[in-house]
């Protein structure tokens, strides 16, 4: 929004702001898609996929693929709780929904730099990322769980993240 100009931007008629879905929102949207994709999918495969899902209904989607795919290779006829747990568990992703690139850069904060502030930069260059993967794809979801901070000094893992990896947090 700050991006566009008062003129263009009061031309709009209605000025409306995304959220992240809620976990039963996007149980229904799993369900959904299971019967597009014609895969039987239990209320609580639905809900575990939607759980870990970061609030967005195109990662639900994809992770209800890959669930299928693992199913089949089971073969498993249905998909539930059990089956998605094993499945996300195998790529990686956990009960909160972050995965491996969310970890390692909460690890980066919190370990390499000792919980100090980071410059962005300073902190995709450390990953191996672009700044715009950062700020576009790993930070929004990392913010909302409270496990990341902006500050002025730069990105700074909060006491949240330090509990979600299992260290002690430093003394000020």
């Amino acid at each position: 929004m700050g991006s566009i100009a008062a003129p263009l931007r009061d031309r709009f008629g209605v000025i409306c702001h995304l959220e992240f879905y809620e976990p039963k929102e996007l149980q229904i949207i799993v369900n959904r898609s299971a019967e597009i994709l014609q895969v039987n999918v239990t209320p609580e495969g639905a809900y575990e996929i939607a759980l870990r899902s970061r609030g967005t209904p195109r990662v639900a989607n994809r992770l209800l693929k890959r669930v299928r795919d693992f199913a089949q290779v089971a073969g498993k006829t249905e998909i539930d709780k059990e089956i998605c747990q094993n499945a996300l568990a195998n790529l990686d992703i956990d009960a909160q929904g972050l995965d491996r690139n969310d970890r390692k850069l909460l690890t980066k904060l919190v370990k390499d730099f000792g919980g100090r502030p980071v410059g962005v930069d300073t902190l995709a260059a450390s990953l191996n990322e672009e700044t715009d993967t950062l700020e576009d794809v790993y930070e929004p979801f990392l913010m909302q769980l409270g496990l990341l901070q902006r500050t002025p000094k730069g990105r700074q893992a909060t006491q949240a993240a330090y509990r979600y990896l299992g260290v002690p947090v430093p003394e000020k």
